[in-house]
């Protein structure tokens, strides 16, 4: 029998952090097996805030293919495509343009938000404002019924299940409505507990940073500022550290004995920090070696996104093909 088919992917923008690891890596790790998928880098969609600076997306795109694979995505079960490899998407995109409008566009609280903490203001990128019609295309081309994703990037998925909906209401029933599939960590804030973690914020710990850097991080990190004691009871609730230590520590019983002595004022904020400083290293140590040995050999990664491109092209032409046919174009 047939598996269901996910389609998940990144911006590449630079290295992948926690919050990529939380919301969506572990996610891909654990469907892998489970569903035919494919992983997509997105660097036509990452040229709306690097159109100038090109070159840092063709590197990106390797480090996003590190972080990928040393995270554990099996290369024997995952297919990795390249958007501008694809060009049968930009069609895609043209023709869903036309079922979106503008205002639509603009009331997307998860492009709202971008856009706040890009700095935009009134100069955004036509490309930024319907990158959400772009990702659209992207999933309807592979006909992914399945779309792993944090929180924060439900809106945009639903913008693509209006396309879909409206589109086959025109059309007749052409392309396939994909549902969520959430994370059980859908939103990491940053270690500024006040935002999610982005990589332009300053506030991101990255797969790839080393234990000094982790560290760093961690200590900056706010715990209950109300505190003003270690013998004072603590407050876990909005506790950004004990945030990350519900979305990775693997003890969850000695975890909830650990939150039940904070609360009773018998742990200081510091050795609530060293534990999550354990935790993050026994998660990135490993990772960490895997992608050294991936980057030395950075051919051989960019080999596999060569070979997935190509065979999940097909796909989108086939996409493509049924698209025009229903709106009845290229009948000549």
């Amino acid at each position: 029998m047939a598996l269901d088919r996910i389609l998940t992917g990144d911006r590449p923008t630079g290295r992948l952090h926690l919050g990529h690891l939380a919301g969506s890596l572990q996610n891909r790790v654990r469907l892998q097996h489970q569903y035919e998928t494919y992983v997509l880098l997105a660097d036509v969609q990452a040229l709306t805030d690097h159109a100038q600076h090109p070159g840092l997306v063709r590197e990106a795109v390797l480090q996003v293919m590190l972080d990928n694979l040393a995270a554990g995505l099996d290369p024997e079960a995952v297919t990795f495509v390249l958007q501008s490899g694809v060009p049968e998407l930009a069609e895609l995109t043209v023709y869903y343009l036309n079922l979106v409008s503008l205002s639509r566009l603009q009331r997307n609280p998860t492009v709202k938000e971008e856009m706040r903490d890009k700095g935009y203001g009134g100069n955004v990128p036509v490309g930024f404002l319907a990158y959400p019609v772009s990702q659209a295309a992207d999933i309807t081309a592979f006909a992914a019924a399945l779309v792993p994703v944090g929180e924060d990037q439900l809106p945009v998925l639903e913008q693509t299940r209006e396309i879909v909906r409206r589109f086959n209401r025109l059309f007749g029933e052409t392309l396939v409505e994909p549902q969520p599939l959430l994370s059980t960590v859908p939103r990491l804030p940053g270690i500024d507990g006040r935002r999610k973690m982005g990589k332009t914020l300053g506030n991101a710990i990255f797969l790839s940073d080393p234990p000094q850097v982790v560290a760093r991080q961690v200590m900056r990190m706010y715990t209950d500022p109300s505190r003003l004691r270690a013998t004072d009871p603590g407050h876990v609730e909005g506790n950004v550290v004990f945030t990350y230590l519900d979305a990775f520590d693997p003890d969850r019983e000695g975890l909830e004995a650990f939150k039940a002595r904070y609360r009773e004022g018998s742990v200081a904020d510091v050795e609530v920090k060293e534990r999550l400083i354990g935790v993050l290293e026994d998660l990135l140590g490993p990772l960490r070696a895997r992608r050294a040995a991936l980057a030395e050999h950075p051919e051989r990664v960019i080999s596999l996104l060569r070979q997935g491109t190509v065979y999940a092209r097909p796909l989108a032409r086939a996409t493509v093909e049924a698209v025009v046919g229903a709106m009845g174009m290229r009948q000549w």
